[in-house]
């Protein structure tokens, strides 16, 4: 009688235990996620890619609720409300948080720098990515970086710009810190906009010419219907990098199955992203030339000059702030290390070969 009792104690908690993992493995998240794009701006396509990923893989534990930038709240507004937990998470670029906090700006890319592929080493195995997840964390969210797109279309307008000479009391469209700083230099004005408004302000004349994103995005943005001119390269934007915040409270709640689940989502969108954003660049630059734009390049003399003009920016912010510098720091360290092999596999090299960069003496004496 005894035994037939432990069996039935033993066999009844058992099954309680079962009953509890099973309630807990299959329990659902419910995460409202938004962005700093709207529907009608080709980067949400990035944040959607995410968020679809995620729920076909991690679907079982947490479901993306996902609404277009501008449906909830401002884009402005995304970075409050993601680190109180008012959302779970947003899509953002982190330029926007540069006046939070100035290692924002190049997390989210740099002027005359790295390239697409110099941000996917960096992040996968330079450090990058735990930077990312250092700064944020700072402001009560996890970071996970999922899109990178390559260096940016460059100034559009009705006023031809085709050497640095151009720039000279001209107001551009110019988005990121450290870019506008360059910018002044130069004797541009950097004109602060979001990108929903370069449209019309180029239209109305309000600027002399803007930026926002690349050929692909730009084009769909309408920008071959108001600007006859374009100066390229895109060097204030050598390379652009996107992500996620999300909470660190929801975060938490996860499992570390899921969570890694949502890591690989990220890293198979930030692959996505740089195909899809080079094929779309290619296609729209034939459309912006078919539209009759004009297209003037930058010559090397005058890149030579904003390389000297950037690194000198660099260093100034690295004084300014610690967390500007440990990421700027990382970030040439990464160069000169890869230029190991890099510099001997040119010209099937795959990053930026570049023999002028910021001091790293003079960053360093800043940490």
């Amino acid at each position: 009688m005894q035994k037939t009792t432990r069996f039935s104690l033993t066999g009844l908690a058992a099954s309680i235990a079962l009953a509890a993992f099973t309630t807990t493995a299959h329990a659902q998240e419910q995460w409202t996620m938004t962005s700093t794009w709207p529907e009608n701006l080709d980067l949400i396509k990035i944040d959607q890619h995410w968020a679809e990923l995620v729920n076909k893989l991690a679907g079982d534990e947490v479901q993306i609720n996902f609404r277009a930038g501008g449906t909830l709240m401002p884009g402005s507004e995304v970075f409050d409300a993601t680190e109180t937990g008012s959302i779970e998470a947003a899509g953002d670029w982190p330029g926007y948080w540069a006046g939070v906090n100035p290692a924002f700006s190049p997390l989210a890319t740099t002027t005359s720098l790295f390239n697409g592929v110099d941000y996917l080493n960096w992040i996968q195995q330079w450090g990058g990515r735990e930077l990312y997840e250092e700064i944020y964390g700072q402001f009560n969210m996890m970071y996970l970086p999922y899109g990178i797109t390559n260096n940016e279309s460059g100034f559009m307008g009705r006023t031809p710009i085709a050497s640095i000479a151009d720039l000279e009391g001209k107001r551009l469209r110019l988005s990121g810190r450290d870019q506008g700083r360059v910018l002044e230099q130069l004797g541009g004005s950097q004109v602060t906009l979001a990108g929903g408004e370069v449209y019309q302000a180029i239209e109305r004349g309000v600027i002399d010419a803007g930026e926002f994103s690349t050929p692909g995005v730009d084009f769909n943005a309408g920008f071959a219907e108001v600007a006859d001119n374009w100066a390229t390269p895109g060097w204030h934007q050598s390379a652009s990098v996107f992500g996620v915040m999300i909470n660190m409270d929801a975060w938490n709640a996860l499992s570390e199955e899921a969570q890694e689940k949502l890591r690989i989502a990220a890293d198979a969108t930030m692959a996505w992203s740089l195909a899809w954003s080079e094929y779309e660049s290619n296609a729209a630059t034939q459309k912006f030339v078919d539209a009759g734009v004009t297209i003037n390049q930058f010559s090397e003399e005058d890149l030579a000059r904003i390389q000297e003009v950037t690194n000198q920016v660099i260093v100034q912010g690295a004084c300014e702030n610690p967390d500007h510098a440990k990421v700027y720091h990382s970030m040439i360290t990464y160069l000169q290390e890869y230029a190991t092999w890099r510099d001997v596999s040119v010209p099937f090299n795959m990053s930026r070969t570049m023999d002028n960069l910021p001091s790293l003496e003079e960053i360093e004496a800043c940490l």
